[in-house]
């Protein structure tokens, strides 16, 4: 189990901030004492930061924006259930269809988190800007909670364009709406203004928290998708900020794929930008094991409690890999066995997932792949424990490949290779080197999909690609509106500033 210290210059500073947020009964309410007694020391000035990280915990919950942008793509469904489970009044099928109400609840909650984290990083950056109190981290603290307030934004403007706006906490007006084209300058320019002031090299006092790494991965990110959120150009862009983050020389292609996703994954060397889990502290937070799997996993990896047997990969998905791609291996399908390795055998029948779904209104309990990308820790139960490894946002194996699909769109694919870390991304999953002839529009979406699924990465690389209105299994043809998910009504009956995306 991870160590959680009292201190500030604990391993994982981010869990000193949940802990001083979630469990401390007589934690000062800063939003009822006057400015001037906001804060009496360093220690809290910096768990009061923690409370912006916060918020991203919710992303891969049941009703989150993960979940709703990976229903929408083709890598994970919920189909009805044969027992009249999971349809859940249809909302899952609204969003793997394309055909979103705005009064549909994953898409509500899925905003709330994303303007709720801006909010709080308002919140925070105005406070810690107020206080008197001074000491040498104080203004990379505020640099960081601008920069995560971007990622937000990014989030916002990725999922739904021209969106409210707001940096200034004392600000009490509705947010204006804004088009995508400043929100992205926005973004940009925060980012370059505070970069240098973050931490530069990776090490333990700042995981979990922004650095240099984190803010040139994000706006290599933001760079590549560019030319679809504004029309503009900036694939070299792309490619100079990936080389920023390859510079700092703190990260590394890891020699195990699934050593990014063990359960104790802090030691990953890859993984540039994390949320920290605890079984504990972020209870009800990070629970797939339930959202997947049938009750008879709970043979394989001793899990208590109800399995909720609810999002399956998208039948069709498991294709796209070879036999031989370890990566493979982050799907349960096939005959499942025991801890002992024995096969399960349930009322005489063998206990089979298969990869295929033959009625998508009455999905059979053991049809469909499950997800095991995340090591499963012993004895998990909803409830009383969740998981604790930590979630990856950003790795290093997607900066490469932004920077690899960035020189493709360039024209120059090949220069890149024969890059020792790049082909070690496709050896390690027992493949050969991607070749250039490999740089098709099919086959790079197919190996982004293999990279990185399940990761909340495929329904802007299908956007990216042009293949996002295509149809799908049990999904007809969508129009290009379908690339921005619609306001959520409730917002738009309490900011009369807002306009429905067409």
């Amino acid at each position: 189990m991870k160590t959680i210290k009292f201190t500030i210059y604990a391993t994982c500073l981010t869990f000193v901030f949940i802990l001083a947020s979630c469990t401390k009964l007589d934690e000062v309410v800063y939003s009822e004492i006057p400015l001037d007694k906001f804060f009496q020391s360093e220690e809290e000035v910096l768990m009061n930061a923690g409370r912006a990280y916060t918020k991203l915990q919710r992303y891969p919950e049941e009703f989150s924006l993960w979940t709703l942008t990976q229903i929408a793509s083709d890598e994970m469904v919920a189909p009805g259930r044969d027992d009249g489970w999971v349809w859940d009044n249809g909302r899952w099928d609204e969003i793997h269809t394309h055909q979103i109400d705005p009064n549909n609840k994953i898409l509500t909650l899925a905003w709330n988190s994303v303007f709720e984290g801006i909010s709080a990083c308002n919140e925070v950056i105005y406070e810690t800007e107020q206080t008197d109190i001074t000491f040498p981290e104080k203004d990379r603290i505020v640099a960081e909670i601008k920069i995560l307030r971007a990622f937000l934004y990014y989030w916002g403007i990725d999922n739904w364009g021209n969106i409210p706006f707001s940096v200034d906490f004392t600000d009490k007006n509705l947010s204006e709406q804004k088009n995508r084209q400043f929100i992205f300058d926005y973004i940009e320019q925060d980012i370059l203004d505070n970069i240098e002031i973050l931490q530069a090299t990776p090490q333990p006092s700042y995981y979990g928290r922004v650095t240099q790494g984190m803010a040139y991965t994000l706006l290599a990110k933001l760079y590549i998708n560019a030319q679809e959120w504004i029309g503009v150009n900036k694939f070299q862009e792309a490619v100079d900020a990936c080389d920023k983050v390859i510079a700092i020389n703190g990260y590394q292609i890891e020699n195990d794929y699934f050593t990014n996703f063990k359960v104790h994954n802090e030691s990953s060397l890859e993984n540039i930008f994390v949320i920290p889990m605890h079984s504990v502290y972020t209870k009800d937070r990070f629970y797939w094991y339930t959202l997947t799997l049938n009750d008879a996993s709970r043979a394989t990896f001793n899990f208590k409690g109800q399995m909720w047997d609810e999002f399956i990969l998208e039948p069709g998905f498991l294709d796209k890999f070879s036999e031989n791609d370890l990566r493979k291996k982050s799907f349960l399908f096939g005959q499942q066995k025991d801890k002992e390795g024995v096969d399960i055998i349930i009322d005489g029948e063998p206990f089979i997932y298969t990869p295929t779904v033959d009625n998508y209104m009455a999905r059979k309990k053991w049809e469909g792949a499950r997800c095991a990308k995340y090591e499963y820790q012993d004895g998990l139960e909803y409830y009383a424990t969740d998981m604790e490894n930590d979630f990856v946002l950003f790795r290093h194996s997607d900066v490469l490949y932004t920077k690899l699909e960035a020189l493709w769109r360039l024209g120059r694919g090949g220069e890149m290779l024969a890059d020792a870390d790049l082909q070690k991304i496709r050896t390690r999953a027992g493949l050969e080197p991607l070749q250039l002839s490999d740089l098709t529009d099919a086959e790079f979406l197919n190996e982004l999909g293999r990279e990185f699924a399940w990761e909340g990465h495929r329904r802007q690389d299908q956007i990216r690609f042009g293949v996002w209105g295509n149809s799908g299994w049990n999904k007809p043809v969508s129009g290009a509106n379908a690339k921005l998910f619609p306001i959520p009504q409730s917002i738009l009956n309490t900011n009369s500033n807002l306009v429905q995306n067409p």
